[in-house]
């Protein structure tokens, strides 16, 4: 062995320095300094126009409503020739012991019953389709259903009473083809339940292209391998769609109904156009109710108190409307 090889190398030991105390080498934070009334003030400066348009748009309407509620209000007032009279809770007592206000409060709740439920089933359907179809089929789909949730409510009014026409009604002339079946010259709002139900087709057929683009496109976040799995599990498709797809798409679901509910309670313009700014009876609904004891009796007072018991009975949906967007929010 030579020198270099029996030579030994000491190295010292590594210095073991103490662990770092907690803190250490972290900057130290400043605590925030407090911010000034200048810049505490501004976001409510910027938003105070927009603040202000909403209060104006929305609150100053509520308020008059509420006011006119409590208030014996007809054309006297209005012209100024007497003053408005507090009258308490009058207006509403009279209304609630109305037989016909609850006649057409049922009436307003069959309709959107029917309306909403029409909806969300043809719009399932139609989303499921979709799902199923080719590419160049599903965009012509979705360019139509984009068409008809885009026309204009008086043109939708227009061609549907062309197509009802007892005249002149494509509708008429096609039904009577059909071997035993004779409806010329048949007039489908002779009788309130078969008009209604034309306007209820009016309703449905300008609701379900959103129902469709939105459900279409909740269909597409559902995992394709949970559907796989039930499948391999031995669920058919109706199985595969009650078990995996439908607790997916719930709090759309839930969301679309609440929606639906709130603007089918609301139908005006669709039956008063439809009957000529003259609802019959048996075509009352809430909303042209209350405007008929407003502007054709004269009764403002007792319109708007049969508004606001509207807003009153939709508050409850609204409120699941509401919970439903919290929830959403909170998966999200």
């Amino acid at each position: 062995m030579t020198a270099a090889e029996t030579t030994t190398v000491h190295v010292p030991p590594a210095r073991r320095d103490p662990p770092p105390a907690p803190g250490a080498g972290v900057p130290s934070q400043r605590p925030g300094r407090k911010r000034g009334r200048g810049e505490r003030t501004l976001p409510w400066l910027l938003l105070a126009p927009c603040l202000a348009l909403i209060a104006l748009v929305f609150g100053y309407p509520l308020v008059r409503l509420v006011t006119l509620s409590f208030q014996t209000f007809g054309q006297s007032q209005l012209w100024g020739f007497q003053p408005a009279e507090f009258a308490g809770f009058g207006n509403f007592t009279t209304i609630l012991g109305d037989g016909e206000f609850w006649a057409v409060v049922l009436r307003t709740l069959v309709f959107a019953a029917g309306c909403v439920i029409l909806t969300m089933v043809l719009g399932m359907l139609v989303a499921l389709l979709l799902q199923k179809v080719s590419g160049w089929v599903k965009t012509l789909v979705n360019i139509a259903l984009i068409a008809s949730w885009g026309m204009p409510v008086v043109v939708a009014i227009t061609i549907f009473k062309w197509m009802f026409d007892s005249d002149y009604g494509v509708l008429n002339w096609v039904l009577s083809k059909i071997p035993g079946v004779d409806l010329i010259g048949h007039n489908w709002f002779a009788s309130g339940p078969q008009g209604l139900a034309v306007i209820m087709l009016l309703v449905i057929w300008g609701a379900v292209p959103f129902v469709a683009i939105t459900l279409t496109a909740g269909l597409s976040q559902v995992p394709l391998e949970l559907e796989e799995a039930a499948r391999l599990d031995g669920a058919g498709a109706w199985g595969v769609f009650r078990h995996v797809t439908l607790p997916l798409l719930k709090p759309i679901i839930v969301m679309l109904a609440t929606l639906s509910v709130i603007w089918d309670m609301g139908v005006f313009p669709q039956v008063y156009v439809m009957r000529g700014g003259h609802p019959e009876a048996e075509f009352q609904l809430l909303t042209t109710y209350s405007f008929d004891r407003a502007f054709a009796v004269n009764d403002y007072s007792q319109g708007a108190a049969i508004a606001l018991l509207t807003v009153i009975l939709l508050l409850g949906v609204i409120a699941v409307y509401m919970r439903q967007m919290l929830k959403i929010g909170d998966v999200e």
